[in-house]
């Protein structure tokens, strides 16, 4: 079996002990962002799996965005990725 190479690691534990792999991770062209895809990026970036310049730049988000998502999941959880929990969770 031939392995591509890539820059970083292929899998990470995560602090859970769960094992997060590349395959776990939204597919490039991703449009539509479910709370669950959005958490898995950023697990990956705070594992260390991917860059956060890689992923900016692999599924074209904003600086801006992805620091919402970082912000929303360290403050409330993923649970506050979801769109119809923006009142409860993203109110100062």
């Amino acid at each position: 079996m031939y392995l591509r190479k890539i820059d970083g690691p292929r899998s990470v534990t995560l602090p859970d002990g769960k094992v997060m792999t590349r395959a776990d991770l939204p597919a490039p062209q991703t449009r539509r962002w479910v709370a669950s895809r959005k958490a898995a990026v950023v697990k990956a970036v705070n594992a260390g799996l991917i860059t956060r310049a890689h992923a900016l730049e692999m599924y074209y988000l904003s600086d801006d965005e992805f620091s919402e998502w970082e912000t929303a999941v360290q403050m409330h959880g993923e649970a506050a990725l979801k769109a119809t929990a923006l009142q409860r969770y993203r109110q100062p």
